[in-house]
């Protein structure tokens, strides 16, 4: 679309037009509508939620060119190869771009054809780059991921600290959007991205209710890993893992089970990295065993499934990496596996940083808040959403709402878990404390005497099984800490003294350690009747992404997919209302799929073509009826004289109301108004 197309268009309209989407997501107008207008502009979205859109639709209805900062090479091809895809004239400048494609971009620049520039934070810090953007006639700064800006965050990036002043010099507004972003956080980015005034802030609902959430205690992890692999088996997944060389040998096992997996970390050579993305971006159903180091900025929106092999960093970091499902709004699921190491190994990670003890009791808080999520007792989804301000009722699609878990009083087992710890100087790790409770002679209980112990032997009722899982319980709970200064021993915080006191109680879960389904479980996209021709969609799909060169999901969803497999339309205009299906994706790739869901059709002009989905193309239908009725004139015996397609699809979008109107569109020659003039301003006159 060029400059003098878009500057003046309805958000609605392009929203149709161009994304083929029939109305915005929950929060994403107001945004718009305030970008459009000028405001700085901080909006925290869930990852899902349409964060793109939001500068990206403005781009095209404000004047002059809009600059996006992105963090990965990867993120901004993707996403200018989509918007391309849509018609949109975009361009990224980069250290990936090839010779031609940076000439390709200089020249639209030049030309005032590009709406749309993608460029790394790097970039900024380069001499000349500021004029540069001037001279381009920068009007908007789009800052994506915007939490990069944040000092003590996990992706922080150094050069995001110069995009304020770019702003100041610039002298235009700044729209920046982040997933996550706890109150703490906000504040950081507002002051660093937008100085002394404060910007106009969003923040829209966390909630993805097509996320299905589901966390197990470790049991045979690997396993676990590869049941819940096996029943999602063809649908693109990612599993993290918390070393390096688990995702090697985990990435072999699914291998070896048959699955298409790769590994993918840190230590990986960056063409090796960038392979990895890159063959994630176009292969359906291909899995990825990675480090966190992997899936920030990829914008893949039909990832099916996400699942943690150990136990994520923080409730942010679990938010945003499941949040990497299920993008195109269809269901998607997650599991999350956790045990004692998994809690020990990021109390660890958080005691032995470099920060200062604010902020590691503030990671501490945050680490706590992903244990009660993950021994929650009750729905998950309530718990996840209340961390994040929201108040919900329970959803239905989590695990603990689709089993309610068997709850008990552990009042008392707690307190004697307590007394043995505190009794035993708080100098010794579970299995230690597990042996004092479970009456248990070992060496090293004879040597400590702590067979002379009150406490030892009573808590023979339960099983050493059950001790453990009491135990991590009770770290979920943050009563009991592992203590790095004391070679991982446990102690107790000070939320555990009031049930050591008895001045409070607590029920934890009994059916906390259970094992993985015996057998995979297969969950549907679509009805039975209806998988065949969604996987004929898909094929066709991707044959025509691996002949362009692109990411399947640029062609179509997986969400419009279904939506084409469900609904089997049989003509262009019931294709073009299909959620996902834009006047570009229509006029490239309608035909192709008809024929997949209808069989062989008839080819539709490309001028008929453009106006499916819209009033004008019934009109030119009803036009076309009427041009072949009177090819020969009123009474049959005329000369043959026919219409060109682009003459009646003209009248059809512009609907001339006199005849002097309809003789300046091209084609209406003198002899052709004598014939269709009448006939067609009387049913052009119907419509109006």
């Amino acid at each position: 679309m060029t400059a003098a197309e878009t500057a003046a268009a309805d958000p609605r309209g392009l929203l149709s037009r161009i994304w083929g989407f029939h109305d915005f997501r929950p929060g994403q107008e107001e945004i718009v509508q305030a970008v459009i207008a000028g405001h700085d502009t901080l909006a925290i979205m869930p990852t899902g939620g349409g964060k793109s859109l939001c500068y990206q639709l403005p781009a095209l209805c404000r004047p002059g060119l809009t600059l996006v900062i992105s963090p990965l090479i990867a993120l901004m091809r993707d996403q200018v190869r989509a918007l391309r895809a849509a018609g949109v004239e975009a361009g990224s400048l980069s250290s990936g771009n090839t010779e031609e494609e940076t000439a390709e971009v200089q020249a639209a620049l030049r030309e005032g054809r590009l709406r749309l520039l993608y460029m790394a934070p790097e970039r900024l810090a380069a001499s000349g780059t500021t004029a540069f953007l001037s001279r381009a006639g920068v009007g908007l700064i789009a800052v994506d991921e915007a939490h990069c800006v944040s000092q003590w965050g996990h992706d922080f990036r150094p050069d995001y600290l110069r995009i304020g002043a770019l702003r100041r010099e610039l002298g235009v507004p700044l729209a920046a959007f982040t997933a996550t972003a706890d109150p703490e956080t906000r504040t950081e980015i507002a002051r660093r991205l937008f100085g002394e005034a404060p910007p106009r802030t969003f923040l829209r609902g966390f909630d993805r209710p097509n996320i299905h959430l589901a966390f197990q205690p470790k049991n045979g992890p690997r396993a676990q890993i590869l049941s819940f692999a096996a029943a999602r088996r063809g649908r693109s997944g990612i599993v993290y893992c918390a070393t390096r060389a688990k995702t090697e040998s985990l990435a072999a096992a699914l291998c070896a089970e048959g699955h298409p997996a790769v590994a993918y970390h840190g230590g990986m050579e960056a063409e090796a990295r960038r392979a990895v993305e890159a063959r994630f971006q176009r292969e359906d159903g291909l899995i990825v065993v990675a480090t966190v180091a992997f899936g920030m900025g990829i914008d893949k929106p039909d990832i099916r499934w996400v699942a943690h092999a150990d136990l994520p960093k923080s409730i942010e970091a679990y938010y945003q990496e499941i949040g990497r499902a299920g993008r195109d709004g269809a269901p998607a699921e997650t599991l999350t596996l956790y045990g004692a190491e998994d809690i020990r190994l990021r109390r660890a990670q958080i005691d032995e940083s470099p920060a200062p003890p604010e902020r590691k009791e503030a990671d501490h808080q945050r680490l706590n808040a992903l244990l009660g999520l993950a021994e929650a007792t009750g729905c998950r989804r309530v718990r996840l959403l209340a961390y994040f301000g929201e108040d919900a009722g329970p959803c239905g699609a989590c695990d603990l709402c689709d089993s309610p878990p068997d709850l008990f009083d552990a009042t008392e087992a707690t307190r004697k878990a307590l007394s043995a710890i505190l009794r035993s100087d708080q100098s010794f790790g579970a299995n230690h404390v597990i042996d004092i409770l479970t009456g248990t002679t070992t060496d090293r209980i004879r040597a400590r005497r702590h067979d002379e112990l009150p406490t030892f032997g009573v808590g023979r009722d339960l099983t050493r099984h059950e001790w453990q899982a009491i135990l991590r319980q009770m770290q979920g709970h943050d009563l009991i800490r592992p203590d790095p200064s004391r070679h991982g021993a446990l102690v107790l915080t000070e939320t555990a003294r009031p049930i050591l006191r008895g001045e409070r109680s607590i029920t934890l879960r009994r059916d906390l350690v259970r094992r993985a389904p015996s057998g995979p479980v297969l969950r549907r996209q679509v009805s039975e009747d209806d998988a065949p021709l969604l996987s004929a969609l898909k094929a066709k799909r991707r044959a025509l992404a691996e002949a362009q060169g692109v990411p399947a999901y640029v062609v179509f969803a997986d969400r419009t997919l279904i939506e084409m497999a469900e609904t089997r339309p049989g003509t262009l205009d019931e294709m073009a209302r299909i959620s996902g299906v834009g006047a570009k994706k229509l006029e490239s790739y309608g035909q192709a799929f008809l024929e997949v869901i209808a069989g062989a059709i008839a080819e539709t002009h490309p001028a008929r073509r453009k106006l499916a989905g819209r009033a004008a193309g019934s009109l030119y239908d009803r036009l076309a009826e009427t041009a072949v009725a009177l090819r020969h004139g009123a009474d049959g015996t005329g000369r043959p004289m026919d219409l060109p397609a682009a003459t009646l699809a003209r009248i059809a979008e512009t609907r001339p109301r006199d005849r002097t109107a309809l003789a300046r569109i091209a084609g209406m020659t003198e002899a052709r108004l004598d014939r269709f003039a009448e006939p067609f301003l009387a049913l052009l006159s119907e419509e109006t």
